[in-house]
């Protein structure tokens, strides 16, 4: 039997969308400890409403989320075009953490496994494809110190999150401030000292993340 989906009447899409503004608003500014009933009240529907419409916050997540977890790939497969590997290390860098910087949501569901579902996770690992790439032509151009692995890349977003959301209120662009030095550290030179520990391999930082 063929099931077809019935599209929402009028006014249930209205409040639908209602919803999806105001949980983008307050992701991006609260973060995802908000709940279903402050997105309602922020919509202006019954909490009844918006259980309705997503039965979950999860389910909110997942309709919002998983695009914007993909805007950071697609930055990372763009910054493939850029014909100067450095550059388009540094570009990735630069604009993903902008976009971090703005979305406090984004920032969320990106470092804990607590948040979204199928397609959140699906979207999270897409990103390791492009952003193995924007590494692997650094390498080979000579651009960055050779020790340097991808799995460095996500935990560099991570500790800059951390001056983020330290500094948010204060100098809500300090991070670039840190994101300077440690890009200043990834250059090659004769002097470089050997990194003490070696790199999580991608798969056993994929499942680290998993379990936060």
């Amino acid at each position: 039997m063929t099931f077809v989906e019935v599209p929402l009447r009028a006014d249930a899409e209205r409040n639908r969308q209602r919803l999806l503004a105001a949980a983008k608003e307050l992701f991006a500014t609260r973060g995802l400890h908000v709940t279903l009933d402050d997105i309602a009240r922020q919509a202006g529907v019954g909490t009844g409403t918006a259980y309705r419409r997503f039965p979950n916050k999860d389910a909110l997540i997942e309709a919002l989320m998983a695009d914007r977890i993909a805007e950071i790939g697609a930055i990372a497969e763009e910054q493939l075009h850029e014909p100067d590997p450095w550059r388009a290390l540094a570009g990735f860098f630069e604009q993903a953490l902008a976009l971090q910087a703005a979305d406090r949501g984004l920032k969320d569901v990106l470092w804990s496994s607590g948040h979204g579902r199928e397609q959140v996770v699906h979207a999270r690992r897409a990103i390791a494809g492009p952003v193995t790439k924007l590494v692997r032509r650094a390498l080979e151009a000579g651009v960055v110190r050779p020790d340097m692995a991808t799995s460095d890349v996500p935990l560099i977003n991570f500790m800059l999150n951390s001056i983020i959301d330290f500094a948010r209120d204060v100098e809500p662009e300090l991070y670039r401030r840190y994101l300077a030095i440690i890009l200043d550290g990834l250059r090659p030179r004769d002097d470089v000292a050997t990194l003490p520990v070696e790199a999580l391999s991608i798969r056993a930082f994929q499942d680290t993340v998993a379990k936060t």
